[in-house]
């Protein structure tokens, strides 16, 4: 979203006065009509598109299932810079310093009275947590990931820390835990965030930057609209600019169906809490766990299991069937068992899915898609449109720094400034 989180330097220029991505026109002014953005999207990409506070904007927001109610309010929220596939993910250090900025902004929207009282109107209550401080742990479970997480652990980040443990340290975190090759990796640093309070907490956040008083140039006007857009077009004539965030859906707009090089996937997880029956909790400071299946501690007696994985579905409804669960049970339990027996103490209470818009892989693993998209809609529109997708399932990751890039390419009608690896897609596609 158009909102100030790190006042990033950028010059504004109106680009509905040229058709390039190079040349700002004119500096706004406050005898002049507020700029007008619309944002397609209200998860980690849409609420992550940062502005100068300098500026006089108007954003409308566009998601018919409000805030955090695709993919993104679905997800794990278990963030730290790593991959169990490669070295540290690509940005990975300016990515973690964002997103964790961004969460602290969230944690001090929803920590005021005020805040807190419009979130209880859509039902979440105060007790809720916005980020889990508990680390992350993952067992080695072949050699393969044992020697690739070794060499992380020796070369990672100093704000993010990863320290190889033996079996016994590791289940003096988790006491149950199950450690095949004698090490495990726990990052203290890691967080478990659950994703749509944390984005409420973002929303609120703008909608306070909206309210204050502004002299000048810093008015800012903020808007949710849920509804859908069928097609961009649709949005001709009244925006400077429109940002499509929508993830997989993008490929349901008319103008950019089969135009883009993503997959989808839907995703199931499974919500489990403790039985009654049994007195042990989880450990009050045990870390959520990374295997073939993770575990996203909610509580001392709750969690969730996840992720399948189902390839080209178009189904991007978020509930799930009773036989759709009972088949991500059989595939999501074993692999959390051989890890974490005790999950047979577990009881499952319900499921939830998103549909993921995966990007295509490249020399530096699978990056977002960013970019002007005018020659993809209309070259004789009258605004410009922008491409802020292909999260899949880094998304929690990427989308603070890759936002606020997002955003200086957008008001400066600068393409050149968000690098290169996250606008190759196009010339491929082309």
């Amino acid at each position: 979203m158009l909102a100030d989180w790190t006042s990033p330097t950028v010059v504004h220029g109106d680009c509905r006065r040229s058709r390039t991505t190079t040349s700002p026109v004119f500096m706004s002014s406050p005898s002049q009509r507020p700029l007008r953005y619309a944002v397609l999207g209200a998860g980690f990409a849409g609420l992550s598109v940062h502005s100068p506070k300098e500026l006089h904007l108007q954003i409308d927001i566009y998601d018919e299932a409000g805030i955090g109610g695709g993919a993104s309010g679905v997800s794990g929220g278990l963030l730290h810079p790593y991959s169990p596939k490669v070295k540290l993910l690509w940005r990975g250090a300016e990515c973690w310093k964002e997103c964790l900025n961004l969460v602290n902004i969230a944690e001090a929207a929803l920590g005021s009275e005020k805040s807190n009282l419009e979130v209880g109107e859509s039902g979440q209550t105060f007790s809720e947590f916005v980020v889990r401080r508990r680390g992350i742990l993952r067992p080695a479970t072949n050699m393969k990931t044992l020697n690739l997480l070794n060499d992380n652990a020796q070369n990672c980040l100093s704000s993010c820390r990863i320290e190889a443990m033996d079996k016994d340290a590791a289940r003096n975190l988790v006491p149950d835990i199950c450690v095949p090759l004698n090490t495990a990796f726990y990052m203290p640093d890691a967080v478990n965030i659950r994703p749509q309070r944390y984005l409420q907490g973002l929303f609120l956040a703008c909608k306070n930057l909206a309210k204050e008083p502004a002299s000048g140039f810093g008015e800012k006007e903020l808007y949710l609209h849920q509804k859908s857009i069928s097609n961009l077009l649709e949005l001709e004539g009244g925006y400077d600019a429109v940002i499509v965030c929508v993830g997989a859906k993008a490929d349901t707009l008319p103008e950019l169906s089969g135009k883009l090089p993503l997959r989808t996937c839907r995703g199931i997880i499974a919500c489990m809490e403790l039985s009654d029956n049994i007195r042990d909790d989880y450990p009050e400071h045990g870390p959520s766990i990374l295997s073939d299946a993770w575990l996203a501690v909610q509580g001392s007696r709750s969690l969730l299991i996840g992720s399948t994985w189902e390839w080209k579905s178009r189904n991007s409804s978020p509930y799930v069937s009773i036989d759709e669960a009972s088949k991500a049970l059989e595939e999501l339990l074993p692999k959390a068992s051989a890890i974490y027996p005790g999950i047979k103490n577990w009881r499952f209470t319900r499921a939830r899915a998103g549909l993921r818009a995966m990007p295509p892989l490249t020399s530096n693993g699978s990056l977002p898609l960013l970019g002007c998209i005018d020659d993809l809609v209309s070259e004789n529109s009258s605004c410009k449109y922008w491409l802020f997708g292909g999260l899949g399932a880094r998304g929690l990751l990427y989308h603070g720094w890759l936002g606020n890039l997002m955003a200086q390419a957008v008001l400066s009608c600068n393409e050149h400034i968000i690098p290169s690896e996250l606008t190759s897609w196009k010339n491929i596609n082309r």
